[in-house]
């Protein structure tokens, strides 16, 4: 198969955009350029000032359609003079290409806009391939993957499967595929008493003890032991404010937030319920009223093993000579919202060094992952 679209050099002129969230930066122009010159129909999908693009080569609706996932949007780069090199020059060194996005996940994103390229120009399929592209993976997430699937039902878009391109290795290239994900939320509360002077503390009603008391209760129980697919849940205090300078004032108010990662032994409402429960029995004991506010992010999933995990995991192994894990461990990522829509993976590169100063890819990872996804394309097609 001859290489039209070298993902090295993608990968290059993508960092080259400064794609801080929410900015485009020229990304997703740079990609529909390429990804119309191959004969794929592109359409902006931007939603409330977030950028972003479908694409698909084929006929709408197709029986088999083929779907790639990712983000051209990066974090901010920090300071850039503790950087060895300008955070968006792409300079290739040492085998690596150097810059904000190399790891997350603008690499990614070429391997797989390359794959695609090279595979419909070669080996045109009998079905469509998909793909679609945000700009706000990095920031709030609800006006990216979710706008682009809102859009693709409002128009009869659809793919029947799924991969998205987000680094998936914690060390080695190939050792691990994520095939589903944990739940996230986030609970925000407030203990509420009546502020008074410290040396007459009958005379107020300090709002601290008891959340002190409740958030030792939530952080001392074991949600779960967790399952064959999952690890166990975790519930972790992110920070308790109460904002008072004075060292002789009761405070009338107390706050803090947690964030729970939760199995599928939970859902996002069984562990609201939970704190509220919890959250009762602390105001019966002690007087003080609380509140909260809870924001579910993702509810957990698992893609179960069979015939498409086995796919892409003969992929990987061809490609990298190593067999992946599948497994549901880390954070959330725009799978949580796929997964309404078709069976969903991840595959991509070494984590390593993403989010971090002197973020770097390996060069011959970024071609061992194109290899990957067109292993994938062809099987994917030649099966059906």
């Amino acid at each position: 198969m001859s290489t039209t679209l070298d993902p090295v050099d993608l990968t290059a002129r993508l960092i080259r955009c400064p794609s801080v969230t929410p900015d485009e930066g020229g990304a997703l122009l740079l990609l529909q350029g390429e990804l119309e010159s191959a004969g794929f129909s592109c359409a902006r999908v931007d939603r409330n000032g977030t950028a972003n693009l479908f694409a698909r080569w084929g006929q709408k609706g197709a029986n088999r359609s083929f779907g790639f996932n990712g983000h051209t949007d990066v974090v901010p780069p920090g300071d850039a003079a503790e950087w060895r090199f300008d955070p968006f020059s792409a300079t290739e060194a040492e085998g690596k290409l150097w810059g904000r996005g190399a790891c997350d996940m603008k690499s990614g994103v070429a391997a797989f806009v390359a794959a695609a390229v090279d595979f419909v120009r070669d080996t045109p399929p009998d079905g469509a391939v998909v793909i679609a592209v945000t700009g706000d993976e990095e920031g709030d997430a609800t006006d990216g993957t979710v706008a682009l699937l809102d859009w693709m039902a409002e128009q009869g878009e659809r793919m029947t499967h799924c991969i998205v391109g987000e680094p998936t290795c914690p060390s080695v290239m190939g050792e691990m595929i994520k095939n589903g994900r944990r739940g996230s939320m986030t609970a925000r509360l407030e203990a509420r008493g009546v502020q008074g002077h410290s040396a007459y503390p009958h005379r107020a009603k300090n709002p601290l003890p008891a959340l002190v008391k409740l958030l030792d209760r939530l952080a001392s129980h074991e949600l779960d032991t967790g399952n064959s697919q999952f690890d166990p849940s975790t519930l972790a205090l992110t920070t308790i404010d109460v904002g008072n300078k004075a060292t002789n004032v009761i405070p009338a108010s107390a706050k803090a937030v947690l964030n729970i990662r939760f199995n599928d032994i939970h859902s996002g409402a069984s562990l609201t319920t939970w704190l509220e429960t919890e959250i009762a029995r602390v105001t019966e004991e002690t007087g003080i009223d609380f509140s909260m506010t809870v924001k579910v992010s993702g509810e957990s999933f698992v893609t179960q093993p069979g015939w498409f995990t086995d796919l892409v995991s003969d992929a990987v192994e061809a490609a990298c000579e190593r067999r992946p894990e599948l497994s549901t461990t880390g954070g959330t990522s725009d799978a949580r919202f796929i997964k309404d829509h078709c069976p969903v993976v991840e595959f991509g590169l070494v984590g390593q060094s993403m989010h971090k100063v002197d973020e770097y890819v390996e060069l011959a990872h970024i071609r061992q992952l194109k290899d990957v996804y067109t292993r994938i394309l062809t099987r994917y097609f030649a099966e059906g």
